[in-house]
C-alpha cells in the first residue's frame, strides 16, 4: 500500500539522474530532494550545474531514461508544462534573455497562463484571467507599465513582469535564478522585500544563484553544488560558513552575518 503522504511530501525528487547538453553529460546519477515548506538555496560556482538544474525543472532538458532513474516533481513524472505552472512558478535569466521584446507589460503577465513567450493568436484570455493579471501586478507595483514594451523596461522592471508572469497561476513553489544580478542596491532591496513578502504569506521558495547577498533570511536550507555534484547540504546557518565557501569557490572568502543576510569578503 503506497503512503501517499509520504509521496507528496516532496516538491522535487530526483533519483540517479543522468542529464545531458547536447552532447555533454553534466549529471550523472545524481539525486536531490527538496520537501514542501521549506525555503532553499542553492548555491555554487558557475559550471555547477545550476542552468541545466534549473532547465530540468522547466522541462526543458529530460532525463535519461532508465530503471534505476526517476524525476517526480509535486508526486508525479509526467506533467504537462502549461498544468505544471500552476504548481511552480520559474523566473529565469534564460527567460528574460530570450522573451519577445515587443511585448507589452500586460502580454508578458498573460502570457504565464500559457507558458509562453508572448502571447499569440490562438490563444484566449477571459475576464478572469486579465483581472488576474491586473491584480498581480498591482501587487508588485506595475501596474502603471502595463503598456511599456518589454525592451524599453529596466532590468528590475523586467524581473517584476517575469515575476507576476510566474504567480498569475498562484503557484505553491516558485524558483529564482539569480533574482537581484543586474539590479543597483535600491532594486535589489525592493525586489527582496517583495519575495521576502510572498515567503510570508506561505509562499515556497528555491532561490538558485552564486550570490550569498540575495539569500533572505527566510531561506532555511543550503545545498552546495560544485561539478555537478551536491557537496554539502543541511542547515544555512552551519553551510554558510567562510571555511565551506572558501571550499566551494577555491579561493579564501570570509562570511559576514548581519539580521538573517550575509556578506562575502575575501578572506
Amino acid at each position: 500500500m503506497i503512503n501517499r503522504n509520504k509521496v507528496l511530501k516532496n516538491i522535487i525528487e530526483l533519483q540517479n539522474i543522468t542529464v545531458f547538453q547536447q552532447r555533454n553529460k553534466v549529471f550523472d546519477n545524481f539525486s536531490l530532494s527538496l520537501e514542501r515548506g521549506q525555503n532553499t538555496v542553492i548555491l555554487g560556482p558557475n559550471g555547477a550545474g545550476k542552468t541545466t538544474l534549473l532547465k530540468l525543472l522547466n522541462r526543458e532538458l529530460y532525463i535519461v531514461e532508465n530503471e534505476n532513474s526517476s524525476i517526480k516533481l509535486f508526486g508525479k513524472d509526467r506533467w504537462n508544462v502549461q498544468q505544471l505552472r500552476a504548481h511552480l512558478g520559474v523566473v529565469s535569466h534564460h527567460l528574460q534573455s530570450n522573451y519577445s521584446n515587443n511585448a507589452l507589460g500586460l502580454y508578458v503577465v498573460l502570457s504565464g497562463f500559457y507558458a509562453s513567450d508572448g502571447i499569440w493568436q490562438h490563444q484566449n484570455f477571459d475576464t478572469e484571467h486579465i483581472e488576474l493579471a491586473h491584480q498581480t501586478m498591482h501587487l508588485l507595483g506595475i501596474e502603471d507599465l502595463k503598456s511599456r514594451q518589454f525592451s524599453t523596461m529596466s532590468t528590475g522592471e523586467q524581473r517584476k513582469f517575469l515575476l507576476a508572469r510566474a504567480l498569475v497561476h498562484d503557484p505553491e513553489v516558485l524558483v529564482l535564478d539569480e533574482p537581484t544580478s543586474g539590479l543597483d542596491l535600491r532594486a535589489c532591496f525592493q525586489y527582496l522585500e517583495i519575495i521576502q513578502g510572498l515567503m510570508s504569506t506561505g509562499k515556497n521558495v528555491i532561490l538558485v544563484t552564486h550570490h550569498v547577498h540575495e539569500i533572505p533570511p527566510e531561506i532555511t536550507r543550503a545545498i552546495l553544488l560544485k561539478e555537478a555534484k551536491v557537496v554539502d547540504d543541511g542547515d544555512k546557518t552551519k553551510i554558510l560558513t567562510g571555511k565551506i565557501l572558501s571550499k566551494l569557490f577555491d579561493r579564501p572568502i570570509k562570511i559576514i552575518e548581519e539580521n538573517g543576510f550575509y556578506q562575502a569578503l575575501p578572506g
